[in-house]
């Protein structure tokens, strides 16, 4: 499970993700990235969990809500591939996802709970796949990937999202 996607693993759009996550046990980048996005979630008050960087932008609680969102979808589709599922899976509107979203009207804490809860999840849906599951691939979007390539978008999604938390959140 160590051994990074190649290329050819998943659609060119993921790229930039795929890009972003260290080299090492994908496990250990996603405890980490557990670590991280709670302490710094766990740092924002109410006020700034509501903050937006521009009127059109996500708040801050949509943010860390989509990357929740984002993984049990990324998560689901790992799942599929791995166990054999060949039915072809659809995409998905992460922005009906928000606008249909209660995010911005509970705690901070509750939202960073959440996360913290779809994350344990993920990490331990990582220990029940073999490494033949590991390669095994499925149809999203029409493409084909594999288990092994979601998991690693969907540690690379959150990275690139503290990476704009950081830039354009700041006050």
């Amino acid at each position: 499970m160590q051994t990074r996607p190649s290329n050819e693993e998943y659609f060119e759009y993921f790229r930039r993700y795929v890009d972003l996550v260290p080299e090492g046990d994908i496990r250990q980048v996603l405890e980490q990235s557990l670590k991280t996005t709670t302490e710094l979630y766990g740092s924002f008050s109410e006020e700034q969990g509501n903050y937006r960087y521009a009127p059109d932008k996500w708040s801050l609680k949509e943010v860390l809500g989509h990357m929740t969102d984002n993984e049990r979808v990324m998560s689901y589709r790992a799942l599929r591939i791995a166990r054999g599922d060949r039915t072809p899976m659809a995409g998905y509107d992460e922005n009906a996802f928000i606008r249909n979203s209660s995010f911005n009207e509970l705690p901070i804490a509750a939202v960073v709970e959440d996360y913290a809860a779809v994350r344990r999840a993920t990490l331990s849906l990582l220990t029940g796949i073999s490494d033949e599951a590991w390669t095994r691939t499925g149809i999203v979007n029409g493409k084909e990937s594999t288990a092994r390539a979601w998991f690693y978008i969907l540690a690379g999604h959150e990275l690139h999202h503290l990476k704009v938390i950081r830039e354009r959140y700041s006050r």
